[in-house]
């Protein structure tokens, strides 16, 4: 059985290593609202692991780890969504966690390593 978490966070990123000319904007910092869903294994059907705080918990790791005062938002620098994702997956002992751009495009990260 699993639990799930989502939260959404706005952030800023960039790829800085970009080849890619179309899309060489990317090469820049930009904003999105990340939305992150997290899947956690539990042992039954009582609240092994209470929702609410576990949601808690992870929003308050991301803000401590990467809010930023003159972004007003979390800073990732050169991470990627699967970077973002991989680092919640271990921090959490997760199942899964999903991290989307604006809720469309995102990398889902389920323990295999990339």
């Amino acid at each position: 059985m699993k639990i799930v978490i989502t939260t959404r966070i706005p952030g800023v990123h960039r790829w800085l290593a970009c080849p890619i000319p179309e899309v060489e904007y990317l090469q820049n910092y930009h904003r999105h609202m990340f939305h992150i869903k997290v899947w956690k294994n539990v042992e039954h059907d009582d609240r092994d692991v209470e929702i609410i705080m576990f949601k808690r918990d992870v929003k308050a790791y991301i803000r401590e780890n990467y809010f930023d005062v003159s972004h007003d938002a979390c800073f990732f620098g050169d991470m990627s969504c699967e970077m973002i994702a991989k680092i919640i997956y271990h921090e959490f002992q997760c199942e899964a966690v999903e991290v989307l751009e604006d809720g469309e495009n995102g990398a889902l990260y389920e323990g295999l390593e990339l």
